[in-house]
């Protein structure tokens, strides 16, 4: 059984000032939380869509300076969800370490593959081609799942396959993150490393 890792990280610059606390692998039998304010509604809604899918319980609060625009407070809020995950996972000791999640949204389909490796890479091609979705500008939303990927230090793939609304691709593709997420942290029995290296 999934067994709930929690981990708490505070990032303040002069763009944002970020806090989050942070539980995965919430077994099915207990109700997950979400409670997020970036001031950006459609970056809500896809951190929302992500720990819901991924059976998180996270509390994530950004003041940033959206007077500017919307990138530090996409691209920070990202990086420091990253800092948790990672905090939150601990040792990579007995967990499945690959993942891989397709998630419909009516026409729109997307395919996400992790590997929990310790080696931060991101390819991501969501297609999108309207210049923003509700406040979010829509380069900031592969951006956002780039950081995300750098800042935990996984290996992320994520390809929208098909569909021609935006939101629906957008939504699927987190959707598609946290299933996948959700089986490469999901722990094992076993008392080792998963790598012919011995370390990740």
């Amino acid at each position: 059984m999934s067994v709930p890792y929690k981990a708490s990280v505070a990032r303040k610059t002069n763009e944002t000032d970020i806090s989050i606390e942070l539980e995965i692998n919430v077994p099915f039998s207990l109700k997950t939380t979400q409670e997020i304010s970036t001031g950006i509604g459609f970056l809500d809604h896809m951190y929302h869509a992500l720990s819901k899918h991924a059976r998180w319980n996270l509390n994530l609060k950004c003041q940033g300076d959206l007077h500017i625009d919307d990138h530090h407070t996409a691209e920070d809020t990202a990086i420091a969800l990253g800092q948790a995950f990672k905090q939150a996972l601990g040792s990579p000791q007995g967990i499945k370490r690959f993942g891989t999640g397709f998630a419909p949204l009516d026409e729109a389909l997307s395919r996400a593959v992790v590997d929990i490796s310790g080696r931060p890479f991101a390819s991501i091609d969501l297609g999108l081609k309207r210049e923003k979705i509700g406040d979010l500008s829509c380069e900031m939303i592969p951006h956002v799942l780039e950081s995300f990927a750098t800042s935990a230090g996984i290996t992320l793939h994520v390809d929208v396959l098909k569909g021609f609304n935006d939101h629906h691709r957008a939504e699927s593709a987190f959707k598609a993150l946290a299933i996948a997420i959700r089986q490469a942290t999901e722990r094992t029995e076993s008392v080792e490393i998963p790598s012919t290296k011995g370390v990740l």
